[in-house]
C-alpha cells in the first residue's frame, strides 16, 4: 500500500516528522528573528491587513521564502536517496506541493478572517444608525472579500486537479506492485476487487483523510496564537468564572469530549466494515461464476450468501444508530456551545459584533482541527477496513499467515475443488 508509492514509508515519514519539528524549531529559535533583522517586519503599530496585501506582508514573504527553503531541502535529500525509486516525482515533490498549497489556504482564511471585524462592526453600526455609514463602504468592502473569495477559489480548482492526478498515480503504483505478485494473489478471496476497487478507494480516502489531517495541524499552528489573542475579551466563563486564554481551553476541552465520545461509541464499526465487505464480495463472486457455470449460483447458495449480506447489514444499521444519536447530539450542542459559553461577555456588551464574527470564526477553525477525528470518524472506519482487506492481502505476499476469514475462504473453495473433481 505504501512501499509501492513512497520510497522507504518507514523511514520517509519518520525524516518527514523529524524535519518538520526541526523546521518549527528553526524558525521560532533563529530563521524568524534573523528576518526582523534583515527588515522583513511591518512597522510598530501596523494592523494586519484584510485584504489581498496581507500576503505582501514582509514577515509573511521572508515565512515564505524560509518554507520553500526547508521542502526544498527535504525533496532533494530524497530525490537523491530514492533516484531509483520510479514514483519519487509524485510521492516526494507531489506530496509536499499538496502541504505547501494547503498552507496557503490556511492563510487565504486568515484573511477572510480579518475581513469579518470591519464588516461586522460595519453592520452593526448601519444598523445603529450612527451617522457616516455609506453604501459604498459596504461595496468596498464586498469587492475586497470578492478578491479574496477568487483566490480561494483558483486555489482550490487547481488543487482538486492536481490532487486528482496524485490519487491515480497512487493507485497505479499498487495496481501495478499487486499484479506483478498475481500468481500468489490470485486465489484469495476477492482478489479482483481488491486490486481493482480496493486500491482506488484506499488512495482517494487516505488521500482526502492526509489532506483533512494536514489542513487541520496547519490551521492550529496560524489560528492558536490568533485565538490566544482573542481571549483577552472573553473575561469570564459561565460556572467557570475568569480562565486565562479562556477561548483556546474551551475549544480544547470541546473537542477531547468530542472525539472520546465517538471513537467509544463507534469502536465496533471498523470491523462491521471491513466484514461487510467480504460477504458483499463472496455474493458478487458466486454470481459471476454463475454467468458461466450452470451449476455454480444455485438458489440455496445464493439464498445463503445473501442471508449473510442482510444479517451483517442489519448489525451495521443497529450499531450507526446509537453511534449517530452520539454524533448528531455533539454535532447540535457544537453549534451554541460557544455563544452560551459567551453570553456574560455578550451580556456585558465587552465585544463588538465584528469581534464577535472573529472570534467565531478563530474558535470554529481550533476547534474543528481539534476535532479531526469527530469529522472524518467515518471516513476513517471506512479506511481501517479497506486496510484490513488490503493487509491481508500482503500477507499472501511476504508469506505470512492468512486471517482466518480469508483461511477458511480457501479451505472452502479447494473442498469444492475436490468434489467438482470427483464427479464423473
Amino acid at each position: 500500500m505504501f512501499h509501492s508509492f513512497f520510497p522507504k514509508p518507514k523511514l520517509f515519514f519518520t525524516s518527514a516528522i523529524i524535519w518538520t519539528l526541526v523546521a518549527i524549531f528553526g524558525w521560532y529559535l533563529f530563521a524568524e528573528g534573523l528576518g526582523q533583522n534583515l527588515g522583513f517586519v511591518s512597522p510598530e503599530g501596523t494592523a494586519e491587513p484584510y485584504d489581498l496585501t496581507y500576503f505582501l506582508m514582509p514577515e509573511n514573504l521572508w515565512f515564505y521564502g524560509y518554507f520553500v527553503l526547508v521542502m526544498a531541502i527535504f525533496g532533494a535529500a530524497w530525490s537523491v536517496i530514492a533516484r531509483d525509486h520510479e514514483w519519487k516525482v509524485w510521492s516526494v515533490w507531489g506530496s509536499m506541493v499538496i502541504i505547501a498549497v494547503t498552507y496557503f489556504g490556511v492563510q487565504i482564511s486568515v484573511v477572510i478572517n480579518n475581513w469579518r471585524r470591519p464588516f461586522g462592526d460595519l453592520l452593526q453600526n448601519a444598523l445603529n444608525k450612527k451617522p457616516g455609514i455609506t453604501v459604498e463602504n459596504f461595496y468596498d468592502l464586498m469587492t475586497i472579500f470578492a478578491q479574496i473569495a477568487f483566490l480561494s477559489m483558483f486555489v482550490s480548482i487547481l488543487t482538486d486537479f492536481f490532487t486528482s492526478h496524485y490519487i491515480f498515480r497512487w493507485r497505479s503504483a499498487m495496481n501495478n506492485f499487486y499484479m506483478s505478485k498475481w500468481d500468489k494473489l490470485r486465489h484469495i478471496e476477492g482478489a479482483s476487487q481488491r486490486v481493482q476497487e480496493d486500491t482506488m478507494r484506499f488512495s482517494s480516502t487516505l488521500e482526502g483523510l492526509g489532506i483533512s489531517l494536514i489542513n487541520s495541524v496547519m490551521t492550529l499552528v496560524v489560528f492558536l496564537p490568533i485565538l490566544f489573542a482573542l481571549s483577552s475579551y472573553v473575561t469570564e466563563l459561565p460556572f467557570f468564572g475568569a480562565v486565562p486564554h479562556s477561548l483556546f481551553w474551551l475549544a480544547l476541552g470541546w473537542s477531547v469530549f468530542g472525539t472520546v465520545l465517538l471513537a467509544v461509541v463507534g469502536i465496533k464499526l471498523p470491523g462491521l466494515n471491513f466484514r461487510n465487505q467480504r460477504v458483499e464480495a463472496a455474493y458478487r463472486k458466486e454470481l459471476v461464476y454463475g454467468e458461466d457455470h450452470a451449476d455454480r449460483a444455485q438458489p440455496p447458495t445464493v439464498q445463503e450468501l445473501f442471508r449473510n449480506v442482510r444479517v451483517n447489514y442489519f448489525r451495521l444499521y443497529f450499531h450507526y444508530l446509537y453511534f449517530n444519536v452520539a454524533r448528531y447530539f455533539y454535532v447540535q450542542a457544537d453549534a451554541l456551545f460557544l455563544v452560551f459559553m459567551m453570553v456574560p461577555t455578550i451580556v456585558a456588551g465587552a465585544i463588538t459584533y465584528g469581534i464577535f464574527q472573529q472570534i467565531s470564526t478563530a474558535f470554529g477553525q481550533v476547534s474543528n482541527s481539534f476535532q479531526y477525528l469527530v469529522s472524518s470518524w467515518t471516513t476513517i472506519i471506512e479506511l481501517l477496513s479497506i486496510h484490513k482487506r488490503l493487509k491481508a492481502f500482503e500477507a499472501a505476499i511476504d508469506d505470512q499467515p492468512l486471517p482466518e476469514i480469508d483461511r477458511r475462504y480457501l479451505a472452502r473453495e479447494e473442498h469444492d475443488g475436490e468434489i467438482a473433481a470427483d464427479k464423473p
